[in-house]
């Protein structure tokens, strides 16, 4: 597997991310936001997927999927419609999970 790094959204929150390397894969229809993903995760080049929330929601199913599998990490994000806080309640998953404690967030 590729070491590269997608973000997938609606373009306005993902375009600033090309500038540091990340691919971009703009989705405006959230109906399609689980199959992006699949294909995506399925060509298996990325070790990390970043969502916005709106677009993890939407995918939710499709996320659970990978939720025990190494790689690619599928990670939540605020996108420029504001933030829910899912992205900052599966970091805390994520560092539990590696370390036995959630040593960011202390909840």
């Amino acid at each position: 597997m590729a070491e590269r790094i997608a973000i997938i959204g609606d373009r306005e929150s993902i375009k600033g991310f090309a500038a540091i390397g990340f691919d971009i894969i703009e989705c405006n229809d959230l109906q399609r936001a689980g199959s992006i993903l699949r294909t995506a995760a399925e060509n298996e080049q990325y070790t990390i997927i970043f969502l916005t929330e709106e677009m993890y929601s939407a995918a939710e199913k499709e996320c659970k999927k990978y939720e025990e599998k190494q790689l690619p990490a599928i990670v939540p994000i605020p996108g420029i419609r504001g933030n829910n806080g899912l992205g900052k309640e599966r970091l805390s998953y994520f560092v539990e999970r590696a370390v036995g404690s959630d040593i960011i967030f202390k909840n």
